[in-house]
């Protein structure tokens, strides 16, 4: 799995709509050909955007997990952590395309007190798992429709 690193990445596969929702997350797709579509036009910069040094396709997978629903680093990075581990395991049944999930509200801190307690941890990978196979049922859906 390839990770999204720059500012043009994100903002590429977050101009997209969200495939799947769940309360604190949204998950944006980019399928790769619609990437280097979009890059036909002027501005030749942008088809390099997701660029595999072998050319071999991949999944790629942004976390952004904003400051504003996650006050502290220690938070921001565990919630991170817990998303590329969920996504490793949905890798081979997601599609070649470019991912970003996106944390859109706060994790009540009157429940999970501490940053980093177990019970924040399995709470966000319940609902990254929820996310996940949400966008994976989708995805079979549209393509079993003719």
């Amino acid at each position: 799995m390839h990770r999204l690193k720059t500012r043009a990445q994100f903002q590429a596969v977050m101009a997209g709509g969200a495939v799947s929702r769940t309360a604190h997350f949204a998950l944006h797709r980019l399928g790769l050909a619609a990437a280097g579509a979009a890059s036909a036009g002027p501005g030749q910069e942008s088809q390099a955007l997701f660029a595999v040094p072998q050319g071999q396709p991949g999944v790629w997978l942004g976390a952004m997990v904003p400051k504003r629903w996650a006050r502290r680093a220690v938070t921001r990075n565990a919630i991170k952590r817990q998303i590329h581990a969920v996504a490793a395991g949905f890798e081979p049944r997601m599609p070649q395309a470019a991912h970003v999930v996106r944390l859109r509200a706060a994790f009540d801190r009157k429940h999970f007190v501490s940053a980093t307690s177990d019970a924040l941890k399995a709470a966000v990978r319940a609902e990254l798992q929820q996310l996940f196979a949400a966008a994976e049922r989708r995805g079979a859906a549209a393509g079993a429709a003719p």
